[in-house]
């Protein structure tokens, strides 16, 4: 009666979580380059490049990250 409880614990059924492909992790990878270029462009003084370059790593970039593929799991 308790075996099915037991056996979930001890990590024998599947796994359901996160699964990231390789448009999850090029998204992923666009959206630190982006965010580090920003920082960096903000750093040399730059008003209109640095901004847009945030925004894209932060709005665009890392949720595109975590949305991808999000169909393929169900």
């Amino acid at each position: 009666m308790n075996q099915g409880r037991r056996d979930r614990r001890r990590g024998d059924a599947p796994a359901r979580g996160l699964q990231f492909g390789v448009a999850n992790y090029a998204a992923f990878a666009l959206g630190l380059t982006s965010i580090a270029a920003g920082y960096v462009l903000l750093d040399r003084g730059s008003v209109t490049a640095a901004p847009l370059l945030l925004i894209l790593g932060y709005v665009v970039f890392l949720p595109a990250g975590l949305i991808l593929g999000w169909r393929r799991l169900n």
